[in-house]
């Protein structure tokens, strides 16, 4: 299975092109999910797996790959399906997200499908607001077209891992605080629970939030503001988007808002559970002025309160 994932260093090139590589996979004999392939680690074969008593349900065990042992999550239960029937077909899809590496138990694993964020929709808004999808697509194979829904893996692991949004002592900076009410932050977030993550750190700092849930619908907004006279970069403390979005990522944002002089000197920080250098080096490219992988409370209200400096020294 691996081989599917051989030239991933090549793919890192989509990003910035507003494209990206799904990997898609079974979890029903029915329907067809997808992940992000920049996620991905790799794929294996099902491999002997540790039971671990008395941890989350949807915690199916742990597996040791290659000397590394590593939280195996039965997707399907943990979306809300049945239990996950193992057969031939079972595979583990092994991913690294906010900065920790876990194990998805699917069944098979189909192919890679190269898209544009433009062929990527939201999932509709009769599946509610407890649903475990970002984004859905469709895919012709063999002439028939089939829905594919892509996982909101983000969501998945908060119900598993207890992310705590509380501030480490001494990060907070008790001198700023009278001047954190009232300043607005734009999140641009297609996972509900990412933006609740940034939402539940900086509101109770008197911070105002208003959300996007794509890169595109952020920029109509800011172009809204431009269009009315507003000085966009008066409007907002900053702009903090994810990198992955449904009909433009952040990436695409962050230049397109370069782009246009009225909103230009935007303060723009990028915030991805995608980590490395790669990132950034794509945050240099596009413009975006600080990156943060996710979930670091600390490391957000650090990037807030560095800003706020620089204004009031001003």
């Amino acid at each position: 299975m691996n081989k599917v994932l051989d030239t991933v260093d090549q793919r890192t090139q989509l990003v910035g092109e507003n494209r990206l590589e799904l990997l898609l996979f079974r979890i029903s004999s029915t329907q067809l999910f997808a992940i992000n392939v920049f996620k991905v680690k790799e794929v294996v074969k099902l491999p002997a797996i540790n039971m671990l008593p008395g941890s989350n349900p949807k915690i199916y065990g742990v597996a040791n790959i290659r000397g590394t042992s590593i939280p195996v999550i039965n997707l399907r239960e943990a979306i809300g399906f049945s239990k996950m029937p193992i057969t031939d077909d079972s595979n583990l899809i092994i991913t690294e997200y906010n900065r920790s590496v876990q194990a998805f138990l699917v069944g098979k694993v189909e192919h890679i499908i190269n898209m544009t964020w433009s062929d990527i929709m939201p999932p509709p808004k009769t599946s509610g607001a407890h649903n475990y999808l970002t984004a859905i697509t469709k895919v012709e194979q063999e002439g028939i077209t089939h829905l594919v829904s892509i996982i909101d893996v983000e969501k998945v692991l908060a119900e598993i891992i207890d992310y705590d949004v509380s501030l480490s002592e001494g990060v907070l900076d008790e001198s700023l605080v009278p001047n954190m009410p009232g300043r607005k932050v734009l999140i641009v977030d297609d996972s509900s629970t990412a933006r609740k993550q940034v939402r539940d750190t900086l509101t109770p700092l008197g911070i105002d939030i208003i959300e996007a849930s794509d890169g595109l619908q952020a920029l109509r907004l800011l172009q809204s503001w431009a269009d009315d006279g507003k000085q966009v970069a008066d409007e907002l403390l900053m702009m903090i988007t994810d990198a992955e979005m449904p009909e433009m990522d952040g990436y695409k944002l962050t230049a397109e808002v370069r782009a246009d002089p009225r909103m230009t000197s935007l303060f723009i920080t990028l915030n991805t559970s995608l980590s490395g250098s790669f990132n950034k080096a794509m945050v240099e490219k596009v413009g975006c002025n600080e990156f943060i992988s996710k979930f670091q409370p600390d490391l957000l209200v650090g990037v807030v309160q560095d800003r706020l400096r620089s204004l009031l020294v001003l």
